[in-house]
């Protein structure tokens, strides 16, 4: 019964690290998020709102866009609720708002996971602001927007 325990176990492993080299995982290019400042008439001031900037050739289809802030303010672990945004298409070199940054949430580390479809395959990345990354001085020119962002490849 031991060796057959250790054949299965064998087996199994070698199966595994032998197939991870047939998954081929595509890199996400020219597909990135940037946090840009806006008057809102709601709030009377400026606001930062997250772009989904696509800068490839290719429609992006079936975005998918989860994002949450997590991180530690006052020695006390804080983490907001997540939100999800779907988006049919994405046009090539084009841009979608996804969502209002409130002030609050720019203290902590703020991710998008962005999920699409470019033909039949399936890309996916996770982005990070990371806490106190979203401000005034640390912005530079957002491609297609052609207005100053903080950018997160």
């Amino acid at each position: 019964m031991l060796n057959l325990v250790f054949d299965f176990r064998t087996l199994f492993f070698y199966y595994i690290n032998h197939m991870k080299k047939d998954i081929k995982i595509p890199e996400v290019e020219n597909v990135f998020l940037a946090a840009v400042q806006e008057w809102s008439d709601d709030f009377m001031e400026k606001v930062w709102y997250v772009y989904l900037i696509n800068d490839s050739d290719f429609q992006l289809d079936g975005v998918m866009v989860v994002s949450k802030a997590f991180g530690i303010i006052a020695g006390e672990m804080k983490k907001t609720s997540l939100l999800r945004h779907a988006f049919v298409e994405v046009p090539a070199v084009s841009v979608v708002k996804i969502e209002m940054l409130e002030k609050s949430v720019l203290a902590l580390n703020n991710e998008f996971m962005v999920t699409f479809f470019i033909g039949n395959t399936l890309y996916d990345k996770k982005y990070i602001f990371k806490a106190n990354s979203i401000t005034e001085t640390a912005t530079e020119e957002v491609p297609i927007l052609f207005v100053e962002g903080v950018i997160v490849n």
